[in-house]
């Protein structure tokens, strides 16, 4: 709250602007803004201004605001008409309509948000039923005021004051309030009780104003009796130039400007300012600049605005203006081009001819400055140039050049096209025309009158100088420079040169020469150029230049009084101050409201008076007060104000509406574009720029633009200070606003999605710890178990090599036993081999055997000898032994020899079996009782029933078996 009120006081104090000096002749610069503009309602019935210098307006369609920039509406509740508005300084906002009234505050956001009141109204007057009129701030006292009643909202309470007769309007005048009851005389307000004002019946019905006059007194203006002073004890007319101009044109509201003077607005016709010894020193209506002739309210802001709401439209006044203009409004003169005011007649040379009205004198004591302007008979056509040469009025035209004698014209020469008329020495003049130079020399009168035309030269001579040398320097209508020498006695060209590009200047066209401070100079696109007589060429000014900044490129000087000279830059005007030697000032601060209003490349500036100058301007005149151009106001900029701040990212959104850069706000990350519009209070016409920087983002300044919003994208998180200032015509520079916001983190980094992931961190942790844990478990176990399988492994292995070892013994004994039992086999059969063979040595031997008488033995003998013999070779149990022993050595032999081949009969198994043990024939024979035949045969048989091939070994495939 403090600080709204310290911005309040900032806004009164610091724009220190001096009491307005209103002149009389032309109207202050009035600026317009049209339904079009602020895009509401016709009808504006009020108009405040709050603690940031935002101006509000009770409109029919709510409550409008503008901010020198962007235009706002806030409907009321149930889109009421706005028809009281009322700020607080404290950033509230009041406001009232049909039945209703209550504030607008901001909300956190930067919203504009409706607080209704009259649910406070005591239930005995409710519901209300009226339009609130009126709304006055006291203090912490706020009063709203209806036709039917009167109230006082305090301390969060409501208390009403009723009259028995319907109430017109209430005024606050200082601390004192005001009001009319209807048939009953005008009545203050003290407290909640009324008390009438004695004598107040004089004043008939309708009191519409109210205002503080003089010391003690007030005045009181009424629709339709005039105007009324009232000095504490008693009411009396007051006679003056406005009472029958409001009597006729209705008045209906009335403001206080700071100074001497007072605004009314009428239902009919536009506003008048009056002075307080009551002289009308403006009118200003639809014909003079307001858009709507009906004025609904009147209001005065901290830099003297004058802000008119009316029945269509807003304007604003621009009444403490060095300039007043005046604009035909009918086209009844056409474009001007030259102007001037001589022997109490203003002079208007325009396309269509030369126009003149009277001047009223500076002691006329009439309404207003009347303005009549008349076409003088035979100028029709072209007007270049009016120039008042010792007294003598003349005038550049299309058809020639004329001296011009109150109301009628004189032919001086018919050459024609009079563009320029300069001095030409003492006694002379000389002119520039389409067709080259003409020279005047005054008659005997003291007029001017035509001598000759100059001889050898005829180009069209737009701008014509005289240098310190007696040279003529010709600016040609279209390209390039000539210097010009012309005889004793100036009636022909005896030298020129013709300079263009190649002689130094940027260019061939568009450059003109003009006389500043004595010394010859020629503007150009590119800067102002001099001349070099030692090098023949033009080179930079390049001092002027500088100082001259944006000017440098003007293209048109005009003298003003003493070393002050007009710089006009293709439709921009500036004053330029060159007394101070060494120093250069320029402004054009004041003057920007005439940019692009001059016919470009026909400027005209005439200087009437030690003060007052005479502007041209496309479809009229201005007038400029040199004294209050010169007088500098003290003015300290507001801050510029952060209007919005809006989201980009998918389609545009409002994220906050605001009226300062107080409130910090905080953006989600999803809507990181952004685009934040400002703008600066201020209201006077001029050319605001704005710089901008965005700490946090951006690593320096901006350059100066036009621009008023900013779009910044891709925002990461973090905190932003956006800064911004403004400049009002490239000189006075506002303070810094410094706007705050923060970008929050995207949802997985915001401090939810923090704690959300410290609290994974720590389940994380406990479940790698309880992983690791049971891994390292599991581990162990598994070590364990491997330790165990690794000693099972061993154990195993030893008892694998233990019985391999076992085995090998066995083998080995089994082995050992086999060649044992394979000796034995062996040693068997050959026991059986040496016992057959031996029997069989004894059958033989037998033979031989003779009896004791010497006789052989007999047949009976021997056989039963032989079968004996026999007998023992052929003995089973040699053979049974002999199988034991072989299968023994040779495990399953015949078991698998019969199984493969169950034919053989035991012959062939024994057959096998010798076989086996690789036995020779003869051996075998012996075996079997056989011969060696026999055993060949046996062996033949034997592999036929073996089946064998004819190349398979008979004991290989044995011992394989």
């Amino acid at each position: 709250m403090r600080k709204h009120f310290l911005f309040a006081i900032f806004l009164f104090t610091s724009i220190w602007a001096h009491p307005a000096d209103i002149k009389s002749i032309g109207v202050p610069y009035v600026q317009n803004y049209t339904k079009a503009q602020y895009q509401s309602g016709n009808q504006n019935w009020s108009v405040t201004r709050d603690e940031h210098g935002i101006m509000y307006f009770g409109n029919d369609e709510g409550l409008l605001s503008f901010d020198g920039k962007y235009w706002q509406l806030n409907r009321m509740p149930n889109g009421l008409i706005v028809r009281s508005v009322a700020a607080d300084g404290k950033g509230k906002i009041y406001s009232g309509g049909f039945g209703e009234f209550g504030y607008w505050e901001n909300n956190k956001k930067g919203f504009l948000k409706y607080h209704s009141l009259i649910s406070l109204v005591p239930k005995q007057f409710q519901p209300v039923k009226e339009e609130t009129w009126k709304i006055y701030i006291d203090n912490d006292k706020v009063i709203f005021q209806s036709f039917g009643s009167i109230y006082i909202y305090t301390q969060g309470k409501i208390n009403v004051v009723k009259a028995p007769k319907p109430f017109l309007f209430l005024f606050k005048t200082g601390s004192r309030y005001f009001v009319e009851q209807v048939d009953a005389g005008l009545f203050e307000l003290k407290g909640d009780r009324l008390t009438y004002i004695a004598g107040s019946n004089i004043l008939g019905s309708r009191v519409l104003s109210v205002l503080p006059f003089q010391k003690g007194k007030y005045l009181i203006g009424t629709a339709k009796n005039g105007l009324f002073i009232y000095d504490g004890s008693s009411i009396k007319p007051w006679a003056n130039q406005a009472n029958d101009f409001l009597k006729t044109f209705q008045l209906n509201n009335g403001t206080v400007i700071p100074g001497k003077y007072i605004a009314y607005g009428t239902i009919l016709n536009g506003v008048i300012i009056i002075d307080t010894a009551g002289n009308v020193i403006q009118h200003i209506n639809k014909s003079s600049g307001l858009q709507n002739n009906t004025v609904l309210s009147l209001y005065v802001d901290a830099e003297q605005n004058l802000w008119a709401g009316l029945d269509n439209g807003i304007d604003r006044i621009e009444i403490n203006s060095p300039l007043y203009f005046y604009f035909d409004k009918t086209g009844k003169f056409g474009t001007v081009y030259s102007s001037i005011i001589f022997n109490d007649k203003i002079y208007l040379g325009t396309n269509q001819g030369l126009f003149y009205s009277e001047w009223a004198n500076t002691g006329s004591k009439q309404l207003l400055q009347p303005f009549d302007f008349k076409l003088i008979p035979g100028s029709q056509g072209q007007v270049w140039e009016l120039s008042l040469q010792d007294g003598r009025l003349l005038c550049g035209h299309n058809d020639g050049t004329f001296q011009v004698n109150g109301s009628s014209i004189t032919k001086i020469t018919s050459l024609s096209g009079g563009w320029t008329i300069k001095k030409f020495n003492t006694d002379r003049l000389i002119q520039g025309t389409y067709t080259g130079l003409i020279i005047y020399r005054k008659d005997a009168g003291g007029n001017w009158a035509f001598d000759h035309k100059v001889e050898g030269f005829g180009e069209p001579s737009r701008y014509v100088e005289q240098d310190n040398k007696g040279q003529i320097w010709v600016s040609h209508a279209y390209k390039g420079i000539y210097k010009v020498t012309l005889s004793a006695d100036s009636k022909k060209v005896i030298s020129q040169k013709y300079y263009d590009k190649r002689s130094g200047l940027p260019d061939s066209y568009n450059v003109g020469v003009f006389n500043l401070d004595n010394r010859i100079v020629f503007s150009s696109d590119s800067g102002f150029y001099i001349y070099d007589d030692i090098t023949d060429r033009f080179y930079k000014y390049q001092q002027l230049n500088k100082k001259l900044n944006t000017f440098a490129s003007s293209n048109k000087v005009i003298a003003a009084i003493g070393k002050k000279y007009w710089f006009i830059n293709h439709g921009r005007v500036a004053l330029a101050d060159l007394s101070v030697p060494g120093r250069l000032t320029i402004d054009s601060n004041r003057f920007s409201m005439l940019n692009g209003q001059m016919v470009q490349n026909y400027e005209n500036i005439n200087l009437i008076n030690n003060q007052i100058y005479l502007i041209s301007v496309d479809d009229g005149f201005v007038i400029l007060n040199d004294a209050d151009a010169s007088r500098q106001p003290m003015i300290k900029l507001p801050p510029v104000l952060i209007r919005q701040v809006e989201n980009i990212t998918d389609k545009t959104s409002v994220i906050t509406d605001m009226n300062s850069a107080e409130n910090e706000i905080t953006i989600p990350y999803n809507k990181n574009n952004v685009r934040i519009a400002y703008s600066l209070p201020y209201y006077k016409q001029s050319k605001i720029k704005y710089q901008y920087y965005l700490e946090g983002y951006s690593r320096q300044w901006s350059e100066w633009t036009t621009q008023t919003q900013k779009e910044f994208t891709n925002l990461s998180q973090g905190t932003y200070h956006f800064k911004v200032r403004a400049k009002i015509n490239d000189a006075n520079i506002s303070e810094v606003t410094t706007f705050t916001f923060e970008i929050l983190p995207p949802w997985y980094a915001g401090k939810l999605a923090i704690a959300v992931y410290v609290l994974l961190i720590i389940l994380l942790y406990y479940a790698i710890r309880y992983y690791y844990r049971l891994k390292l478990k599991r581990h162990r176990q598994e070590i364990q178990e491997k330790l165990q399988r690794e000693k099972e492994e061993f154990l195993r292995r030893e008892a694998i090599a233990s019985q391999q070892r076992i085995v090998t013994i066995k083998n080995e004994q089994l082995q050992a036993d086999l060649a044992s039992k394979s000796r034995e086999l062996a040693n068997s059969a050959m026991n059986i081999v040496y016992k057959n063979e031996l029997l069989q040595k004894i059958s033989d031997e037998i033979n031989n055997f003779k009896d004791s008488t010497g006789k052989k033995l007999s047949e009976d003998q021997l056989k039963k000898i032989h079968k004996v013999i026999d007998q023992g070779m052929s003995d089973d149990r040699d053979w049974n032994v002999f199988e034991n022993s072989f299968n023994e050595a040779h495990e399953n032999f015949f078991k698998k020899l019969k199984h493969d081949h169950p034919d053989l009969v035991p012959n062939d198994l024994k057959l096998c079996a010798y076989l086996r043990m690789n036995m020779s024939s003869k051996e075998m024979a012996s075996l079997l009782n056989i011969s060696l035949r026999g055993v060949e045969i046996r062996r033949y048989r034997l592999r036929k029933k073996l089946n064998l091939a004819h190349d398979k070994n008979l004991v290989e495939f044995l011992i394989e078996l």
